[in-house]
């Protein structure tokens, strides 16, 4: 039986902070480790990187003398030779052709005021050339699919769904002293992401609980933008709008199974981590009815205009007017969403791959 092609693991992440793709890259990676028996698996990183901070299970070699974008584009594609290479975060290096890459979204073309100009043209590149050259791409979800086949990057056969997985929020202990500390009651506030980036219309929510009948509800939006940036950029915050900041996984636990609702009102996205962890934990979601959202929040989900504010008023006041309507939520939204493991992710990720290099490079690689 000829060897399997080892699998090769793009980990030029590992040396930038944390963001949601490089989580989803963490949880696949390790995901990964328990399911792959057959085939070498290898972090590859830059030099003075030893592993990923929470020990994914599989060893990291630091290859190559280069750093950052010279290292993805140079040194990668020499030392994953005679392997797979599997990029997770948007980023691949335009050399390497038996290689798979995961774009999570098409917003780098589709909304690209929300993404710097460097950034933006940079990855708009690497999806062009990753489509085009490599044994095929792989994305989150059937909309985003949708959205990458229709740009022309690849034709439909050469894309691959792998859906997030969210069961990690159930790993983690929540530590509910959060809710004290800010004033918080269960059911009595709405949790987002404090963004600023256009796409995820988080002024919306904003305007929305400016409205009289939300003067005793609280808006709770958790990140790195706060009061003065949002001011900043001409939107005022009333009282009843908390930032904390960031928070610790326990804290963020607990925010989201306490909320009254997990509330995203983006113009797109290519799938959505903050409604579905909520749904997993019992929380319903309020969407917008755009992008994958609704794919992924299923049945857990009221969906609210994304242009309007009273109806974002009107959907939060209907979900803390009628118990059986919330718990009908989060009971049919957690059971939709238990499909989304990353133990599934892993799996079906090692279906593509072995469908497009089963042999490893003795018996010649596929088309994906």
């Amino acid at each position: 039986m000829a060897r399997k092609a080892p699998l090769f693991i793009n980990g030029k992440f590992t040396s930038a902070g944390p963001t949601a793709v490089h989580r989803v890259a963490q949880e696949l990676i390790a995901a990964l480790a328990e399911v792959v028996t057959d085939r070498e698996l290898r972090l590859l990183v830059p030099p003075g990187l030893a592993r990923l901070a929470n020990d994914p299970g599989i060893p990291a070699h630091p290859v190559g003398g280069l750093a950052g974008v010279a290292w993805e584009q140079m040194s990668l594609p020499l030392h994953s030779r005679g392997g797979l290479l599997l990029s997770l975060c948007n980023r691949t290096p335009v050399a390497a052709r038996n290689a798979l890459t995961l774009l999570h979204d098409a917003q780098a073309f589709t909304v690209p005021r929300s993404y710097p100009v460097a950034r933006r043209l940079a990855g708009q590149w690497q999806a062009r050339l990753a489509g085009r050259r490599q044994l095929g791409l792989l994305t989150v979800s059937h909309f985003a699919k949708g959205e990458l086949v229709g740009l022309g990057l690849a034709p439909a056969e050469r894309v691959h769904v792998i859906a997030n997985g969210a069961d990690h929020v159930l790993r983690t202990p929540p530590e509910p002293e959060i809710l004290a500390r800010l004033g918080l009651a269960p059911r009595l506030y709405a949790l987002a992401l404090a963004n600023l980036m256009p796409h995820k219309n988080i002024p919306l929510l904003i305007r929305a609980f400016s409205r009289p009948a939300l003067q005793d509800m609280t808006l709770v939006l958790v990140g790195a933008a706060g009061r003065d940036a949002f001011a900043a950029a001409g939107v005022t915050a009333g009282a009843n709008v908390l930032f904390p900041g960031y928070v610790a996984e326990g804290e963020m636990r607990a925010l989201q199974a306490n909320a009254l609702a997990v509330c995203t009102p983006s113009l797109t996205e290519g799938f959505g981590l903050p409604p579905v962890e909520g749904l997993m934990l019992g929380t319903p979601a309020i969407i917008a009815p755009c992008g994958a959202l609704p794919e992924v929040c299923g049945p857990g989900a009221l969906h609210a205009d994304p242009h309007d504010p009273a109806a974002w008023e009107a959907a939060l006041l209907r979900l803390r007017g009628d118990n059986g309507l919330h718990d009908g939520l989060a009971r049919e939204g957690r059971a939709f969403v238990a499909r989304f493991t990353w133990r599934a992710a892993a799996t079906r990720l090692m279906e593509v791959v072995d469908s497009v290099a089963p042999n490893g490079p003795e018996g010649g690689w596929k088309s994906a």
